[in-house]
């Protein structure tokens, strides 16, 4: 298949088109209307942690502007946006008293979609800790998952009736590994045994969630996101090879096979397992509305010194991720047969670009081609006879991209951060034109 040709006719008329966002790369207003700390706020205000010495505190101001993001996003002709809630912003120790004007702010937004006719997606975490929690272990604490699954119950009761889904967390990989053994992340921690006690007790923490919201009457979709890639060997060598399997363990297995599998991957680079209590499996197991999929490129695993370079046959991106279309087509047919897959939405995919504004325009080519060939790999897989429902390009907004500050762009609208004008990229009118089309096609 040409990954590069695509026709609005191809998915069917109740495919949900979308934009994504989260809560801490976006809203600012860090220390305003009650909201706590995150412990993406002591990392960022911590020197050398995140590039240019950047914060979210500001970020795309979106905690005052939201209404006019609204109105950018229902500009586009979507039918959907994801964001996510900022839990230090809703209960500030993550445990404990509410903070009714956080909660309203969130309230005001569902609302303001509603109205619009977008479908309100929400994420309950998005790596934003509040720190309190943090300071008594944060995630390695196993307590943390019932305080999860307490603010979980509550903020589904508040807007489950309202949004068209919630998911548990984003990306637990990120939080785990870039968190707690590479230290890139907050809590900047780098210890193996920590890294992997935290990604056992985020699924848990998924697990117990979903109970205490389904227990509480929560009528939305409920699910979780993870972000997965195929691993390709460099070569036919089996060093290359195994490790190429040992990555795909760590990256996919290592959180897919607890949910659907009730077990942890034996192919793996991890060293040792996390302490699991009598039940955890089953805790972790619950059956899921939906799956999200976040995927942006595949992993190439070479052992060779120096290592073989990914060949890049569509390119790189701003973040030097090899562009590979053809691997989203790939992972989810390999799920598809691994797993017993619940409906899957593509919750993020993008690309990070050097954008220029010149003369009110970005000219992001290589955005709109990205868009294009991940949309066509999109295609071949439902063709393929998975089940995916819905596309989010990640993301709305240029924003704060975590330990690379504001050095990185991957959105479809231009933020000047000085001005916090906004302007719609080449690739976001591509992608309106694509959806519209897709709706006249679908009458």
């Amino acid at each position: 298949m040409n990954q590069g040709t695509i026709k609005p006719a191809a998915f069917p008329p109740d495919f949900v088109w979308g934009v994504a966002t989260s809560a801490y790369q976006i809203e600012g207003a860090a220390k305003e209307d009650g909201r706590g700390l995150s412990i993406w706020d002591t990392f960022s205000h911590t020197p050398g942690k995140v590039l240019n010495g950047d914060t979210g505190d500001v970020a795309c101001d979106h905690y005052h502007r939201w209404a006019e993001d609204l109105d950018i996003v229902a500009g586009l002709g979507v039918d959907a946006y994801r964001f996510s809630i900022a839990w230090p912003r809703v209960q500030p120790a993550g445990q404990g008293d509410w903070n009714e004007k956080g909660l309203d702010f969130y309230d005001r937004l569902v609302d303001r979609m509603l109205e619009m006719g977008l479908a309100p997606h929400a994420t309950l975490y998005h790596w934003d800790l509040p720190q309190a929690l943090q300071d008594v272990g944060g995630w390695a604490n196993r307590d943390t998952c019932q305080r999860f699954a307490d603010y979980a119950e509550y903020m589904g009761r508040r807007l489950g009736d309202r949004v068209a889904s919630i998911a548990t967390h984003n990306e637990p990989w990120c939080t785990a590994i870039k968190g707690n053994l590479l230290g890139e992340f907050a809590p900047g921690l780098r210890d193996e045994g920590v890294a992997l006690q935290v990604a056992h007790h985020l699924l848990l923490s998924h697990g117990m969630a979903l109970q205490a919201m389904r227990a509480a009457g929560v009528r939305a979709p409920l699910g979780i996101v993870l972000n997965q890639s195929p691993a390709h060997p460099a070569s036919n060598a089996p060093e290359d090879v195994a490790a190429a399997a040992r990555a795909y363990g760590d990256f996919v297995r290592w959180y897919a096979d607890p949910i659907f599998l009730g077990r942890y991957p034996a192919i793996t680079n991890y060293t040792r397992l996390p302490e699991a209590h009598e039940n955890d499996f089953k805790n972790i197991g619950q059956p899921l509305d939906f799956l999200g999929i976040n995927y942006y490129t595949r992993i190439w695993t070479s052992t060779a010194q120096p290592p073989v370079p990914a060949p890049g046959p569509h390119g790189y991106s701003d973040m030097d991720w090899e562009t590979y279309p053809e691997g989203l087509t790939e992972l989810l047919l390999g799920i598809q047969r691994d797993y017993d897959l619940p409906p899957i939405y593509i919750t993020e995919n993008g690309m990070a670009c050097a954008d220029v504004l010149a003369n009110g325009r970005v000219a992001d080519a290589d955005r709109t081609e990205y868009l294009r060939s991940h949309l066509a790999a999109v295609d071949a897989a439902r063709r393929g006879g998975v089940d995916v429902r819905g596309y989010f390009y990640w993301s709305l907004f240029d924003n704060f991209e975590w330990e690379l500050g504001y050095d990185k762009r991957f959105g479809l609208v231009h933020v000047d951060y000085a001005t916090q004008q906004r302007t719609l990229k080449d690739s976001a009118h591509w992608y309106r034109d694509f959806v519209l089309q897709h709706k006249e096609t679908s009458k």
